[in-house]
């Protein structure tokens, strides 16, 4: 069984959807497609066929959220310090080609989000980054082509 790395930070936000899902959207959908059936014939019932998918979706989610949260190893990476890139690290870079800067966290897969600067160390960028340290360039390849980043700052934070 694969371990999944995530911030505590991240698991809290799994951990917390998951009850949700369970104490709150699970309850309404059973409400509701208790209420589609007393409108009769199922077969011909779009608010009952509605509510049955919504409620598979439901399980779905709490399912794999079941699992990921079983299979999660929380890095503290508070405890962390050095100049050498690895998971949790506030990465610095600069794009050779424009001197553009910008800053990633490196977080788990399921708590990635780009627009909040965090990237998964599963992404081209992240597994490029990891072990390098300031002064080092990276290629990664990005569905724009080829882009060649130096890394200008590491902290851990």
């Amino acid at each position: 069984m694969e371990r999944i790395p995530m911030t505590a930070e991240g698991l809290q936000r799994l951990e917390g959807e998951l009850k949700t899902l369970k104490s709150v959207e699970r309850p309404a959908i059973i409400k509701a497609i208790a209420t589609a059936r007393e409108h009769g014939d199922l077969s011909e019932n779009a608010e009952y066929t509605s509510a049955r998918e919504k409620q598979s979706f439901i399980e779905g989610r709490i399912a794999e959220l079941e699992d990921i949260i079983s299979r999660t190893e929380v890095i503290d990476f508070s405890k962390l310090t050095g100049k050498v890139i690895k998971f949790g690290a506030t990465v610095r870079l600069a794009d050779e080609d424009t001197d553009e800067k910008v800053k990633y966290q490196i977080v788990g897969p399921y708590e990635a989000d780009l627009a909040k600067g965090r990237i998964s160390i599963t992404s081209p960028i992240g597994r490029a980054l990891i072990g390098k340290t300031v002064g080092d360039t990276v290629e990664v390849q990005t569905p724009r082509g080829g882009k060649s980043y130096e890394v200008v700052g590491v902290q851990f934070n």
